[in-house]
């Protein structure tokens, strides 16, 4: 591709793609309603009109805004382009994911999700690291390698779509409960007993929405709660870890530094896991903890007092 590579968002992961993208030569549109510095190559906008000339377009903001950014976007395209976003949540009640909103809202039909151990930080430094894109379309993935993958950055592909899309959210939410609970003192192996029965869980609300079991086995999952816990700089962690200290959540939020998709997706993952009659118990001691109905003590004891059962 010539055309330059749009980015739409100027957070953290949007800065980071647009300077992935000027490393390997190209060129790249940020669309933000911030100002700041963005480097060489990089051209800033508040226009998402001058997105129309780029081919392929990550969207970068906040689930909760995907739908009215979708809106306004949809006017300026048409089926040639190639949406990539990068949200870690789920739209509404019905835990949609970011891609069909996308389809639902805007005249692209070929999009996918950039996911798995891949940082806002690590991207913007480039330093070595990886992740996965979920997408039915080839030419999208080949896209995505051609904008941002080189010597610092792998990149999978998978078909599976909700897989990683619902990997991504749920994958967050843990990444908190991990750090609520090394704030609280606990062992190594309370640590795996928690990531891998979490991990069970989110596969679960993973298959009821239509992804593949599988995927939450490889980079979209387990690879991408590795590089949490290992200690990513993720914000998702930190504010487990402020919240497992006995901050508000306000007060926690603040001292994480970013918006963080987890506080507003537990509740709406317990309430769908209800609904289907699905076993999600460390989803719903979180929502409780994020809900202030149960103390960080509280959580590790009803947690810990549940009935052991096969695997």
């Amino acid at each position: 591709m010539s055309t330059p590579i749009g980015v739409i968002g100027g957070g953290g992961f949007g800065v980071g793609l647009a300077r992935a993208i000027a490393r390997t030569g190209r060129n790249a549109t940020l669309w933000s309603r911030r100002d700041g510095e963005v480097g060489e190559r990089i051209e800033p906008t508040r226009e998402l009109a001058a997105l129309a000339r780029c081919e392929l377009i990550f969207v970068s903001v906040p689930s909760m805004h995907v739908a009215k950014v979708a809106e306004q976007l949809g006017q300026h395209l048409d089926g040639r382009h190639l949406l990539v976003h990068v949200s870690r949540g789920l739209v509404g009640e019905e835990l949609r994911t970011v891609s069909r909103v996308l389809r639902e809202l805007t005249p692209a039909r070929r999009v996918g999700c950039l996911a798995g151990p891949i940082s806002a930080k690590s991207i913007a430094e480039g330093v070595p690291g990886g992740g996965i894109v979920g997408t039915g379309f080839p030419e999208v993935a080949d896209a995505v390698r051609e904008a941002i993958a080189g010597p610092t950055l792998r990149l999978y592909q998978t078909e599976d779509v909700v897989g990683v899309e619902v990997s991504a959210a749920l994958v967050g939410l843990l990444a908190l409960a991990i750090g609520y609970a090394q704030e609280m003192g606990i062992n190594p192996a309370a640590l795996a007993i928690l990531a891998t029965r979490g991990m069970v869980e989110t596969a679960r609300i993973g298959v009821s929405l239509g992804a593949e079991d599988r995927t939450f086995a490889g980079v979209a999952g387990y690879g991408d709660l590795i590089a949490a816990i290992a200690g990513d700089g993720r914000p998702e962690l930190e504010l487990g870890r402020a919240l497992g200290r006995g901050l508000t959540l306000q007060q926690a939020g603040e001292q994480a530094g970013a918006y963080i998709e987890g506080v507003t997706i537990a509740r709406r993952v317990q309430r769908h896991a209800m609904r289907r009659g699905i076993e999600v118990p460390i989803i719903e001691a979180l929502a409780d903890a994020l809900d202030g109905k149960l103390t960080p003590t509280g959580v590790i004891e009803r947690l810990m007092s549940r009935r052991s059962k096969r695997e």
